[in-house]
């Protein structure tokens, strides 16, 4: 009797050579999948405005952005800024109570021995250290000034009266009194700096002669109870923000302090102290 042979039964030999062939496809398999060849490309064959842009691109990664900082006046530092310069809150307390009596430091020496700061922080301040020019002459220290300034409500202030001030005509008197309107009330002296077209130096000038002598009256609104529309009218408080208010208001149910606010994202912390002015529990 004759038996048909299977052509799926192989020797020893056959089978070798059938492992080494899925040896050898498994190897091209991996080093497809894992070490792909990268094509040869000759730069110079390249466009020369590519060759130029990618340098450009690559010279550009090699930088590190560092933010602009602009010279500024360190009698108007304010806690946030002063903190974010690296100052103690013990500093920092030191030159806001100097200020409240109406005095200014006029040199960066005077800035150290006011505030106590060490000489390595000094030194990376002092050079953004921005003084009235008439503050650095000579003769600065001899000159007596014999004039009585009486201080004056800057949120009672007219026009007329502002234009006193060297410096201020009446477009930018208008312009002060128009910003003051819009925020209701000028809370901090310092929100003039928010007026534009107005100088440091002239700014310098209005604080010597008015200040928030009286808390102003402001209506507040229950941060909980308000509307959209409502918290949009706050200062500082714009249309995205107010948007994230309402979402955060939502999601805890009920806010239980206005220092939740700073967990907010895109929340102007530097502004707190302000809008709190205008927000209540």
């Amino acid at each position: 009797m004759k038996f048909k042979t299977s052509h799926f039964l192989y020797n020893k030999r056959q089978r070798n050579g059938m492992f080494f062939l899925c040896l050898i496809v498994v190897l091209l398999i991996f080093v497809q999948l894992y070490a792909p060849i990268k094509p040869k490309y000759y730069p110079e064959k390249l466009d020369p405005d590519i060759v130029k842009y990618q340098k450009v691109i690559d010279s550009l990664k090699a930088k590190k952005y560092k933010p602009k900082i602009y010279p500024f006046n360190p009698n108007f530092l304010s806690d946030y800024k002063a903190s974010k310069w690296g100052m103690s809150i013990e500093e920092i307390d030191k030159l806001l109570s100097f200020r409240k009596q109406n005095k200014y430091v006029n040199s960066a020496k005077e800035f150290q021995e006011l505030t106590g700061i060490n000489d390595s922080l000094l030194a990376i301040m002092s050079p953004y250290f921005k003084f009235p020019e008439w503050t650095q002459k000579k003769s600065f220290n001899k000159i007596k000034i014999y004039e009585k300034i009486i201080i004056k409500d800057i949120n009672k202030a007219t026009a007329e009266e502002l234009t006193v001030i060297k410096g201020i005509g009446e477009k930018l008197s208008d312009r002060i009194i128009k910003y003051r309107n819009a925020k209701q009330y000028i809370v901090d002296i310092n929100q003039l700096y928010e007026v534009w077209g107005i100088d440091s130096l002239v700014i310098y000038k209005v604080i010597s002669r008015f200040k928030v002598l009286e808390e102003p009256t402001i209506k507040k609104i229950d941060i909980n109870e308000a509307s959209f529309k409502e918290i949009l009218k706050t200062p500082y408080i714009d249309y995205e923000l107010t948007k994230k208010i309402m979402d955060y208001k939502l999601e805890v149910a009920e806010i239980q302090s206005l220092y939740e606010l700073k967990n907010i994202e895109g929340f102007p912390a530097d502004k707190f102290d302000i809008i709190c002015k205008y927000l209540k529990i």
